[in-house]
C-alpha cells in the first residue's frame, strides 16, 4: 500500500496556510551548524621616534676681507669695462654683493625628534555560525528546515502539517 506523502513545513515557512490545516509538533532529530567566514580587520597603529631635519643657512659668511676684494676687483673690472668713474662704483657694488653671497647656504643646520605613526590593518580569518540545519520528525515523517534558533536534539519546534491531493 502507498503511503501518503505528507509535507512538513516550520511555523513561518513560505508554504500558505490551509483551511484545514493544525498546529503540531515535531522532535528535533539532528542539529547541524553552518559555518561562514569572515575576515576581521583590526586597525594596528605603530609609532616610532625619527630625526626630522632643520633647514637654515649654512656657512660663516664672508669675512670682511672677502667683501673688501670683491669691491675692489669689481671696481676696476667696472672702470676697465665701461672707462668711467660710474661703472667702477657699479662693480665695486657688485663685486661685495657677490662676495658676501658666496658664504651662506642652504642646508641642514640640526635634527628635531618628532614621533610618527602609521596605522595597518591585522586581517584575521574567522568561522562563524551562519544558521543550523535542523532534521525533525513527526509521526515518522522526516522534515529538514534552516533556523536561526539555537535548538537541542530532542527539543520540540512548531510545524505547520497540511496534505494536499493531485
Amino acid at each position: 500500500m502507498k503511503k501518503l506523502l505528507a509535507t512538513v513545513a516550520v511555523v513561518g515557512s513560505a508554504l500558505g496556510t490551509q483551511a484545514f490545516a493544525q498546529t503540531n509538533y515535531a522532535t528535533i532529530t539532528n542539529v547541524t551548524p553552518n559555518y561562514t567566514t569572515q575576515t576581521i580587520r583590526q586597525p594596528v597603529q605603530q609609532c616610532n621616534i625619527v630625526d626630522v631635519p632643520i633647514y637654515g643657512q649654512v656657512g660663516n659668511g664672508a669675512s670682511g676681507g672677502d667683501v673688501l676684494g670683491g669691491m675692489i676687483i669689481g671696481g676696476l673690472l667696472g672702470k676697465g669695462v665701461t672707462g668711467k668713474d660710474n661703472g667702477a662704483a657699479a662693480g665695486a657694488v657688485l663685486g661685495g654683493i657677490i662676495a658676501a653671497d658666496k658664504g651662506q647656504k642652504q642646508g641642514i643646520v640640526g635634527y628635531r625628534q618628532e614621533q610618527q605613526c602609521n596605522t595597518y590593518y591585522n586581517e584575521e580569518r574567522v568561522n562563524t555560525i551562519k544558521n543550523y540545519t535542523i532534521r525533525y520528525e513527526w509521526n515518522g515523517v522526516v522534515g529538514k528546515s534552516f533556523t536561526y534558533n539555537q535548538y537541542n536534539v530532542g527539543d520540540r519546534v512548531p510545524i505547520s502539517v497540511s496534505i494536499n491531493a493531485k
